[in-house]
């Protein structure tokens, strides 16, 4: 087993073994327990009480944090010409279409999220083996493929994330920075789950929320009560 660093060891100290904290509460620790010289993200992770491999238990969502999530988010658009200054008005990073399209048969992924339209598709599904990987390709799921490119651009600029249960049963994302304050951090965690818990499958039976826990890069991580958070 590797040893603790002093700033883990510091950082352990802080955190009662064993007791499950408000979401309020975690969100003030979250920051007290970060020792990073950078701006480390913060991240939820929410273990759920489904069976990701059927069908009917797959939990897969939308939010728009209200304080956005620290991040600058490089988006290309991959449009005609007719979306094209819809997009760019809109914030897009990159647009175009078959330039970028072979940009990216080259090896270019230099972007965090792709939007696109329902005609377009057809050019950048074959992108699959490279965009699928990368968790770039678009999906209507998410809001990335639509007819109304401005208005996803300006929603993933500001702040809007997908998420989706892994095959552990696990939705993991990042809810903002610690820089923000604590206040914020509590704002956007509790979007996420509530939103989560909307989505709760009726195939699921018992427990849906097993486990939250609230972090930072390189931070431990902090276990919530689920009773102390509101709507879920």
């Amino acid at each position: 087993m590797a040893r603790l660093t002093k700033n883990q060891k510091t950082a352990l100290s802080k955190l009662e073994a064993g007791k499950a904290y408000s979401l309020k509460e975690a969100a003030n620790l979250v920051k007290d327990i970060t020792t990073t010289k950078f701006d480390a993200s913060v991240d939820i992770d929410v273990r759920l009480g489904v069976d990701p491999r059927k069908a009917n238990q797959m939990v897969r969502g939308i939010a728009t944090l209200p304080h956005g999530t620290g991040k600058t988010v490089r988006v290309l658009a991959l449009v005609t010409p007719d979306k094209e200054e819809e997009a760019k008005a809109a914030g897009a990073d990159h647009v175009g279409l078959d330039e970028y399209i072979a940009k990216i048969e080259s090896g270019w992924t230099d972007i965090d999220i792709i939007i696109t339209t329902p005609s377009c598709m057809a050019k950048v599904g074959k992108l699959g083996r490279i965009l699928g990987p990368r968790n770039l390709m678009p999906n209507p799921k998410s809001g990335t493929v639509t007819q109304e490119v401005g208005k996803a651009v300006a929603d993933v600029k500001g702040g809007k994330i997908d998420f989706k249960v892994d095959k552990t049963g696990i939705i993991h994302c990042s809810i903002g920075k610690v820089s923000f304050p604590a206040d914020k951090i509590y704002d956007n965690a509790l979007e996420v789950l509530q939103i989560i818990s909307k989505l709760k499958p009726s195939a699921a039976k018992g427990t849906y929320f097993k486990s939250i826990h609230l972090s930072s890069t390189m931070s431990p991580g902090i276990e919530i009560e689920t009773k102390t958070v509101a709507g879920i």
